[in-house]
């Protein structure tokens, strides 16, 4: 066995994280860079999400501004009615993103801001996701129907 002065073992020890932190924060960045890079990590990341709040914020946080407000208004008339607060992620509909089928390839076809990436599967099947530029960075686009207004009774409901 080796011995290392414990200084040594420190600063290799920070070496390493440091390493590990800067490789993941890389990976991390360039899965927004390309549309198709977005539209696979989403997919990856939704398949996660099962009901853990943690995994579905890492998922809402590649989606397009749209999305996030819908379903911040959603998490918001939720909390109202369930009397505890819940939180934008966790109005992730897992359905509204399902896959029929394990992706294989992902192409991107990019116009200006705009994109649309097709997902073929392994069975030949095709999906088609849009995917939106936000400040410099893609998102995909889920569009979620929209919210009717708030009804209010002038009779308080009684």
């Amino acid at each position: 066995m080796v011995r290392m002065p414990i200084g040594r073992w420190c600063r290799a020890t920070l070496l390493a994280f440091s390493v590990a932190a800067l490789l993941g924060g890389c990976q991390q960045e360039q899965s927004d860079v390309e549309p198709d890079r977005v539209v696979a990590e989403f997919i990856e990341r939704m398949q996660r999400v099962h009901g853990e709040r943690k995994n579905a914020r890492a998922a809402y946080e590649l989606l397009w501004s749209e999305a996030r407000r819908n379903l911040a208004e959603r998490a918001k008339r939720a909390s109202d009615v369930a009397g505890r607060e819940i939180a934008p992620e966790e109005m992730l509909p897992p359905s509204r993103f399902s896959l029929h089928h394990k992706p294989r390839r992902f192409e991107a076809r990019i116009d200006g801001d705009w994109a649309e990436v097709t997902v073929t599967g392994e069975d030949s099947a095709v999906d088609r996701v849009k995917c939106v530029r936000e400040d410099g960075n893609w998102r995909v686009v889920l569009e979620l129907p929209p919210l009717p207004p708030i009804e209010r009774r002038l009779d308080g409901g009684l």
